[in-house]
C-alpha cells in the first residue's frame, strides 16, 4: 500500500461478519493485499476519500 503521507498507527477493535474476514482473508491469499490490516486500510481510505475529502474540496 503506498499512502502519500505516512501517519502514525492507532489500533482499534472491530467486529465484522465471518463473511466479512472470508473475502479479506481471499483477498491475502491470492496476493492482492499483504495482510487483513492492509485491505482494511486501504477501504477506509477509499471511504473517506469519497464521503469526506472530496466533498470538502468541492465545497472549497
Amino acid at each position: 500500500m503506498a499512502l502519500a503521507v505516512q501517519a502514525r498507527m492507532r489500533l482499534i477493535t472491530v467486529k465484522l461478519p465471518e463473511i466479512y474476514v472470508e473475502g479479506l482473508d481471499e483477498l491475502v491469499k491470492i496476493g492482492r493485499y499483504s495482510s487483513r490490516s492492509e485491505v482494511i486500510r486501504v477501504a477506509i481510505r477509499d471511504l473517506l476519500k469519497k464521503e469526506l475529502w472530496i466533498r470538502e474540496a468541492e465545497l472549497r
